[in-house]
């Protein structure tokens, strides 16, 4: 299982493993708290995590927002489940 989050310094999207405590960031560097930062998705494997972190980038920079909303993420959740159930 791996948990995708958001460098709270230069904003990328990574994921880590959810049992990692800290992980530094590959863009700018910070060392990133695992227990503080924001979860977006938590994902079955690290190709899925790897995936969705690159397509998140990609909706941010075309729709030209900052950060997905609340309704964003819940969105982003069911999409996911949907997907996975899916693929079986």
């Amino acid at each position: 299982m791996y948990l995708v989050i958001r460098c709270p310094g230069c904003k990328t999207f990574i994921y880590v493993d959810r049992y990692q405590r800290w992980r530094l960031c590959p863009t700018c560097g910070e060392a990133i708290n695992v227990a503080k930062a924001p979860i977006y998705l938590d994902t079955d494997d690290f190709l899925d995590a790897e995936c969705v972190v690159k397509q998140l980038e990609s909706y941010l920079h075309r729709t030209g927002k900052d950060d997905l909303t609340e309704s964003d993420i819940q969105k982003l959740r069911a999409q996911y489940v949907r997907w996975v159930k899916n693929r079986v």
